[in-house]
């Protein structure tokens, strides 16, 4: 499965995982959501619902470019820098050209749709 982002006159795509918050996902798009900038390593949109966590837990292999999910507030989570698993996060696939997409400051439309 994959996805088509678009932000910012940018347009790039995620091979995503194979878990039941990544298919609770696909079920919702096309979404046109608002991100925006968070901490220092991470750009954040706010999904219109939760996403199930059926499955989810611990995962390693923590890198750039990782798209996640962080259940306890209901938002997308895409990292641009390094991060660590909390409590909650859930990878639902990897940036196919790594996280420099991210890289473009401040608050934009998002799209989202499948490839």
């Amino acid at each position: 499965m994959r996805l088509k982002l678009a932000f910012a006159d940018q347009d790039f795509t995620a091979t995503l995982e194979d878990n039941p918050s990544t298919r609770d996902l696909m079920t919702m798009l096309p979404l046109d959501l608002t991100i925006d900038d968070y901490s220092t390593n991470e750009k954040i949109a706010y999904l219109p619902r939760k996403l199930t966590e059926e499955g989810s837990g611990r995962f390693e292999n923590e890198a750039a470019g990782d798209l996640c999910y962080f259940a306890p507030w209901g938002n997308l989570a895409m990292f641009y820098g390094p991060y660590r698993w909390s409590r909650g996060l859930i990878r639902l696939g990897r940036l196919d050209e790594g996280p420099a997409p991210l890289l473009v400051r401040g608050k934009h439309m998002l799209r989202i749709e499948t490839l």
